[in-house]
């Protein structure tokens, strides 16, 4: 047995926790650039707080899900601002976008000289400038993994930026913030960490520690997701969730993905509609053919037992079997009103496209077993 794990410098959870941002921020730095999604005003508050405390802010805004134009100015901003540090106060898409301009600050050359895939992969010679990261949604745990996730629209597809020195110097996971996230998103980014504690877990570079992790995870998520889809305001179903996303990024950092991850990087530069509700789209689907193909090729695999325990955490039913996780998965997509694959921009004829950028993905050399590039295509035309 031989693993390795690493996670972010510190990690603070807990409602109101956000004010520990103001009393860490001094210690690492005086101009930051803060990060922030489409509407920067809401944390003016917290600006004001950090101006007190001798720490200017500038804010860079990010639309959508981040391209590499989106990097490149932020960099840029960040730059011509002089900024020594940056705190990134939003979703998977801010603080991945965050990750990259911290790391880009400090580092010479092209953004494609780091980016997996579509560049040249290269290794960060020189640490970020120190980083804070305050997720605002419950799904991608991006606050505590070793990768920024960009899309290349020259390329189409989403590449990783990756390094062990993206991991934040300071994570704070505020529950409260998810409060006000309406259901939709709630949704996508909640199977988002659902998705990632069930890959990581049956994955095959799941390893001990994050076992555990991606069990209580899992069950947190089972038990809570749908009452923070259906009652926002629900103070223990939102923290269910803001744990569950956490654990679910660190579980992902420490062990591998699967398919549906692979089939999501591929799509990411096909379709607009969010990460995690093309990952929701796929999920029962892949699981479905993951657990077909290891009775049928490899039904001594420890991922067979594996999914037999995931499908008794998730419905509590200590009984369970394999079957009814997949039976308790595609209810609950039907439940959030999960669509399928066409009604968010994917067609058909991009499937081949599809299956060969997924092989490529480095989230589906996680995959408990090697799917065949048929098994792949049913997949998305189940889904």
């Amino acid at each position: 047995m031989r693993f390795e794990f690493a996670t972010a410098g510190r990690i603070v959870f807990g409602q109101g926790s956000t004010s520990e941002v103001v009393d860490a921020a001094p210690s690492l730095g005086s101009r930051c650039l803060l990060v922030t999604g489409k509407n920067p005003h809401r944390w003016t508050s917290l600006m004001d707080r950090l101006r007190n405390r001798g720490v200017a802010s500038e804010v860079y805004r990010v639309p959508g899900e981040p391209t590499t134009e989106t990097v490149l100015k932020g960099i840029s901003a960040a730059r011509e601002h002089r900024c020594d540090c940056v705190i990134a106060i939003g979703g998977g898409s801010v603080i991945d976008t965050g990750k990259a301009i911290a790391a880009m600050i400090t580092n010479p050359g092209d953004l494609l000289d780091y980016l997996e895939v579509v560049g040249r992969g290269m290794p960060l010679q020189h640490h970020p400038v120190p980083y804070i990261a305050v997720p605002t949604t419950a799904g991608t745990g991006s606050e505590v993994t070793r990768n920024a996730v960009i899309i290349s629209r020259e390329h189409g597809v989403k590449a990783s930026l990756r390094s062990p020195l993206l991991l934040p110097a300071l994570v704070v996971v505020d529950p409260l913030l998810t409060h006000s996230l309406p259901p939709e998103i709630t949704a996508s980014t909640g199977l988002d960490a659902l998705t990632q504690l069930l890959e990581s877990y049956v994955s095959s570079g799941a390893n001990p520690l994050t076992d555990g992790i991606c069990r209580e995870g899992l069950a947190r998520a089972a038990r809570s997701i749908r009452t923070a889809y259906q009652d926002g305001g629900n103070t223990t179903a939102r923290e269910d969730m803001a744990l569950a996303s956490l654990f679910s990024g660190i579980a992902l950092a420490n062990a591998k993905l699967g398919a549906v991850h692979g089939f999501a990087a591929a799509a990411g530069g096909q379709c607009r509609a969010p990460h995690g509700l093309v990952c929701a789209c796929l999920l029962p689907h892949v699981e479905e053919m993951n657990l077909r193909a290891l009775r049928t090729r490899s039904p001594g695999s420890p991922a067979v037992r594996r999914f037999e325990e995931v499908a008794r955490i998730m419905t509590g039913n200590p009984e369970a079997r394999a079957d009814d996780g997949i039976t308790w998965l595609r209810e609950l997509c039907s439940h959030m009103k999960v669509p399928p694959l066409s009604e968010i921009g994917i067609e058909e004829d991009v499937y081949p496209e599809l299956i060969s950028g997924a092989r490529r993905a480095s989230s589906m050399k996680g995959n408990p077993i090697v799917l065949t590039d048929e098994e792949l295509d049913e997949i998305l035309h189940r889904a």
